[in-house]
């Protein structure tokens, strides 16, 4: 049986392209307002999540940047143009890492792309000024030592800014998952290639452990809730049908199961979670 690392990248290799032609080059979700009510471009909803990322995470300026599952580029390119800064970016997916070196190439930018695991990253201690991750927390089967390496990675003074999906709090004076909380969860565990997720609360409580400090979080499933309608939409166009026959069962698959994602918006059991934090 395929390792969980295996099936990421399986996944991804198979997706990317597919995910290119219709969405672009940004693989995260798009910020439509505080409240989610802003009508716009879903292209121009997933540059104004970056740049209300950057806003909210004090960001004004960089020159080390590591994108920690950088898909094909698109949040460390638009880093590396916006701060004039080098960017690095890594991914367990060949795919992507490659399309993001020509996509690097093609505009001119200072940018390192590499298949490596964000568990055990290949770079010294206190590396960057910025270590960014977008969605891809959810991903890491340990998400203690994730953090632990975003922050030795992470010069002294320098910010990490992280968006991830996580389920609602269940910490007292919240209840705990229901059972058929539990299996909402254990189906998009299955269909997106996830180990499992956790609440903010708790990246929040691993952040502080780890030695971050000004943390801060919020919870922006408001403001990103118009996203999944949006794919939903865009999955079954002609050119959508076509690439996901192309691209396979699985992703086939995690087409037809995007509205559990919906869903689990809808019912608050899954969430839009940020988290930052600063290196002494």
């Amino acid at each position: 049986m395929a390792t969980l690392q295996e099936q990421i990248q399986t996944f991804y290799d198979s997706s990317s392209g597919l995910w290119e032609r219709i969405w672009g080059e940004h693989m995260h979700h798009g910020y439509y307002g505080p409240n989610g009510q802003q009508k716009k471009h879903r292209y121009q909803a997933q540059i104004d999540l970056i740049e209300a990322l950057l806003e909210w995470g004090g960001v004004a300026e960089a020159q080390h940047i590591l994108d920690v599952g950088c898909g094909i580029g698109g949040s460390a390119l638009y880093l590396a143009q916006k701060f004039d800064a080098i960017a690095t970016g890594i991914t367990l997916s060949p795919v992507q890492a490659n399309r993001a070196r020509e996509r690097a190439a093609a505009m001119g930018l200072t940018a390192h792309f590499e298949v490596a695991d964000a568990l055990a990253m290949p770079f010294p201690d206190e590396s960057f000024d910025v270590v960014w991750s977008l969605e891809s927390g959810e991903h890491m089967p340990d998400k203690a030592q994730f953090i632990a390496e975003c922050h030795r990675v992470l010069k002294p003074g320098g910010t990490f800014l992280m968006a991830a999906w996580c389920h609602r709090p269940t910490a007292p004076p919240h209840p705990p998952l229901t059972s058929d909380e539990e299996a909402h969860l254990a189906n998009l565990y299955d269909v997106y290639c996830l180990p499992y997720i956790i609440s903010l609360p708790a990246f929040e409580a691993i952040a502080r452990d780890m030695g971050f400090q000004n943390i801060g979080t919020e919870d922006w499933s408001d403001a990103v809730a118009p996203f999944w309608g949006e794919v939903i939409q865009s999955a079954f166009s002609l050119d959508a049908i076509a690439g996901l026959i192309q691209a396979g069962p699985k992703i086939i698959q995690a087409a037809l199961a995007m509205r559990l994602m919906s869903q689990g918006y809808e019912r608050g059991l899954v969430r839009f979670g940020l988290l930052r934090g600063t290196k002494p």
